[in-house]
C-alpha cells in the first residue's frame, strides 16, 4: 500500500471479516488515508473453525506453519510445550515475529480475520480439559481420517482442535492422557513426516472433509 498514488483503488480489512473499498487519498510517510467507498463481508473465511496445536519446533520451521497454516484457513494457533520438545529459549519476540508473518499471510491469501496466535502452552493445558472435537495426531495407535470420518457422518464438526507432536514423537503418557480427554487419535499412514508438514496435511484434509476446500 505505501507504493500506492492518490486515486488508486484499495481493499483493506479490519480484522473481524469485513472488507473495504476505498480509494487511496493521500499518503505521508507511513501513513495512508483511504476515503471508503464500500463495505462487504466476503466469504473468504471456513466454515470450519480450526485451532492448530503444534509443538514448537527448532530454528525457523514454526514461521513456516505460521504462514502455511494461515494460508489454510486456521483460526487459531497454539504453540505447544511437550515432553519431548526442543527449543531454544522462548522471546516474546519470537511470538510477535509469528503474528507479523500471520498478518501478512493473511494479507496474502485475501483473508479478512486474523489468526489468534497464544502464548506458548503445556500441551495438558488443552486436553484437561477438553471443549471441543479433537484429532491428536500420533504415528503409533491412530486411525486414518477415513475411519474418524464415519464417526461424524450424521453431525460434520463445526470447530476442531487439531494436535501436532514434537519432533522426537508424543510419549506414551502423553497418547494416554489424550485418549483420556477425548481425543481422537489420528494417523497419517506408515511414512513418519515431520512434524512442520503433518500439521499441514492435517489441516488440509479436515477443509477438504468440512471446511471450503
Amino acid at each position: 500500500m505505501l507504493r500506492l498514488k492518490p486515486g488508486a483503488l484499495v481493499a483493506v480489512f479490519d480484522g473481524t471479516g469485513v472488507e473495504y473499498e476505498g480509494i487511496v487519498a493521500e499518503t505521508h510517510g507511513r501513513c495512508v488515508t483511504v476515503r471508503v467507498r464500500a463495505r462487504t463481508v466476503p466469504a473468504v473465511e471456513s466454515p470450519l473453525r480450526l485451532t492448530l496445536a503444534q509443538a514448537l519446533v527448532k530454528g525457523e520451521k514454526f514461521d513456516l506453519v505460521v504462514q502455511k497454516a494461515t494460508e489454510l484457513g486456521v483460526a487459531r494457533i497454539v504453540p505447544l510445550v511437550t515432553h519431548r520438545t526442543i527449543v531454544g529459549a522462548y522471546s516474546p519476540q519470537r511470538l510477535e515475529r509469528w503474528r507479523r508473518i500471520a498478518l501478512e499471510a493473511a494479507k496474502q491469501s485475501r483473508r479478512t480475520r486474523l489468526v489468534q496466535i497464544e502464548e506458548p502452552q503445556p500441551v495438558r493445558s488443552l486436553l484437561e480439559p477438553l471443549h471441543e472435537p479433537a484429532l491428536f495426531c500420533a504415528e503409533r495407535e491412530g486411525a486414518p481420517l477415513r475411519e474418524i470420518a464415519t464417526q461424524w457422518a450424521g453431525a460434520p464438526p463445526r470447530r476442531l482442535l487439531i494436535f501436532i507432536g514434537p519432533e522426537g514423537g508424543w510419549t506414551d503418557e502423553e497418547i494416554a492422557a489424550a485418549r483420556r480427554a477425548g481425543a481422537l487419535l489420528l494417523s497419517l499412514g506408515p511414512r513418519i513426516l515431520r512434524t512442520e508438514t503433518a500439521g499441514l496435511v492435517v489441516l488440509s484434509m479436515v477443509q477438504f472433509l468440512w471446511g471450503d476446500l
